[in-house]
């Protein structure tokens, strides 16, 4: 078939690039990398030599989300203490938190398909960093920081919380 797609493209006077696509080769639910494709005399590489960046999200061989679960976990233990030493208040290390770090952490989230309890590891480690950049004790529970009927309401949000609502609002669509 591709063949015959690079004749009709000769035939019209234009070429294809063929750097720029990218193919994959599945055979009985394994990636088949003996399997090349070929366009204008050249081979296309495939997903698992480039991987390819589309709508925010990356494709490669490894069929599975789980790494990325894991990925974001890693990107979070990695931004938190960077927070913390960046030398500020409580208050605007929670700022930093809450505007800077959990968009940039709900992003995979919400496109990938990571199970809520990855996503509850990443809220412990927030919540950590939260009680101490506020000074709560370490034994207040996560319903009191996020209670939105107590007394004392904060203006934060749960990552829990936003995770679940980006992936409701995607099943509803």
């Amino acid at each position: 078939m591709l063949t015959r797609l690079d004749d009709i493209m000769s035939w019209c006077r234009m070429e294809f690039k063929p750097k720029k696509p990218r193919s994959q080769s599945i055979r009985k639910c394994k990636v088949d990398e003996a399997t090349t494709f070929t366009v204008a005399e050249q081979q296309m590489p495939t997903v698992s030599q480039e991987p390819v960046k589309s709508i925010g999200r990356w494709y490669d061989s490894y069929m599975k989300d789980t790494w990325r679960g894991a990925e974001t976990l890693e990107l979070a233990s990695e931004s938190l203490p960077a927070i913390n030493k960046c030398g500020l208040q409580g208050k605007f290390n929670i700022w930093c938190l809450q505007f800077m770090l959990i968009p940039k952490l709900l992003l995979p989230l919400l496109v990938y398909d990571i199970c809520s309890t990855t996503v509850g590891a990443i809220e412990a480690k927030s919540n950590k960093y939260t009680r101490k950049w506020l000074e709560f004790p370490s034994g207040l529970s996560d319903v009191a920081m996020y209670c939105r009927k107590a007394t004392l309401k904060l203006p934060m949000k749960s990552i829990l919380e936003e995770y679940k609502c980006g992936k409701a609002r995607l099943l509803t669509k």
